[in-house]
């Protein structure tokens, strides 16, 4: 089993922006600990004969063409009408840049 060093989780802390004092810190160095060492465990596994999974329930996205259409006055009006702001009938949007 390895065992990660104090010096090893302040590193890994300072990597995700994470403070943490002595006593945190020693925590984290057993269940990291633990978690290296159940990958360790899932690397003596043999996968060679295992058909890569791409997907658990087997379902599939539907997905629709985007296609683009007009919209008559009627409905630019609504949509118009739900927006803080317009210029000349469009919808104005700050600035990116």
């Amino acid at each position: 089993m390895t065992q990660l060093s104090s010096d090893d989780v302040r590193h890994i802390a300072h990597l995700a922006r994470i403070g943490m004092d002595a006593e945190d810190s020693e925590r984290y160095q057993k269940d990291l600990s633990s978690v290296l060492a159940y990958f360790e465990k899932l690397e003596e596994l043999r996968t060679e004969d295992v058909a890569p999974l791409l997907h658990s329930t087997g379902l599939q996205d539907v997905f629709r063409q985007d296609v683009a259409r007009s919209a008559d006055s009627a409905e630019r009006t609504q949509i118009l009408a739900n927006v803080p702001d317009t210029k000349e009938g469009y919808i104005k949007v700050k600035s990116v840049l």
